[in-house]
């Protein structure tokens, strides 16, 4: 929770320039230290803990399911988007399907369902963390909460791909394993509806069916993930990632991108965070990724001590990171 709020905060100033603007500004290893105290993050931090929030209510009654998790992301998701905090260029695709969620209007008619924007998986890390889930309760929750504001199959696909980088990390995969990790998993998963947690979300025009449906999102991934492997075996550590595996926009190429970044360095978190931020595209989302796959890996201890006293919403993260500790 802390490396994503990290990754957040060094990427925030850095998100809307041009990548010769940020070298000249940062050097070409990117920022490398917060700036302002509190250290401010974006949106990206802040639906973030709103989806903390939603697991850790319809946990209380477990299992985990779709009728107990939807109506506390609905929630929480509605009061972020009237809250004066949320002043910090949220996507339009999440304040449109919100505000449809906010009259009234059921989950799958309000979202988004032609958009894949990262901020379908910016905010899914949580559910990464959260122990003793069965691997298809963590896959149905994570494409729900996407599914909330972006319909496509490549952002359900791609949420439940960050989620399980995020879980896996945590729980031991060594870094170097995670591409060939996510790739089985595309296999794996590639005509895998989750119907009693999706319903009637598959259905659209020249859609024949919820596999078929499926199998658009996770092609769509596997094809990020040949790019990615592509950049990894010749890595670049002094240009901008997003030249290799795409700006981050949208879902699955903030994975990718953010996956690139953190095995760019993977024994040096910081630094990850720095060229996740010198990025040319979404950095502030590629950058949270990235420090949520670094904390997930190494752990609170490899983070400077003083970004913990200096980042904005610490007793939040604080609070969430030791409910799943």
């Amino acid at each position: 929770m802390f490396g994503l709020a990290y990754g957040d905060a060094l990427g925030k100033p850095t998100e809307f320039m041009r990548y010769d603007e940020i070298v000249a500004a940062y050097g070409p290893g990117g920022p490398q230290a917060l700036e302002g105290d509190p250290a401010l993050v974006t949106d990206d931090t802040q639906m973030t803990l709103c989806v903390a929030d939603a697991l850790l209510a319809a946990l209380e009654e477990p299992p985990l399911t779709a009728a107990r998790l939807e109506p506390q992301a609905r929630v929480r998701f509605m009061a972020w988007a009237v809250s004066p905090e949320n002043d910090r260029a949220p996507g339009m695709t999440c304040m449109q399907a919100i505000g449809r969620l906010a009259a009234g209007t059921s989950w799958v008619e309000a979202s988004e369902r032609g958009s894949k924007g990262c901020g379908a998986n910016m905010r899914v890390a949580p559910i990464g963390l959260v122990p003793g889930l069965t691997d298809v309760e963590r896959a149905a929750a994570a494409q729900l909460q996407a599914a909330l504001t972006h319909g496509h199959p490549t952002a359900l696909a791609a949420s439940e791909l960050t989620a399980f980088a995020v879980h896996w990390l945590r729980t031991g995969l060594a870094p170097a394993e995670l591409p060939a990790t996510l790739r089985e998993r595309c296999r794996e998963q590639r005509t895998v509806y989750h119907g009693d947690w999706l319903g009637e979300l598959w259905q659209s025009p020249g859609v024949e069916g919820p596999e078929q449906f499926m199998a658009r999102g996770w092609d769509e991934c596997v094809a990020v993930l040949d790019r990615l492997d592509a950049a990894l075996a010749s890595p670049d550590r002094g240009g901008d990632p997003c030249a290799a595996t795409g700006e981050g926009w949208i879902a699955q190429e903030a994975l990718a991108t953010a996956v690139h970044c953190f095995l760019l360095h993977p024994g040096d978190p910081v630094a990850a965070l720095g060229r996740a931020a010198a990025t040319s595209g979404d950095s502030d989302s590629i950058a949270s990724l990235a420090g949520a796959f670094a904390g997930a890996a190494h752990g609170f201890e490899v983070w400077p001590a003083q970004w913990a006293r200096q980042i904005e919403y610490a007793g939040e993260l604080e609070r969430i990171g030791r409910a799943w500790d």
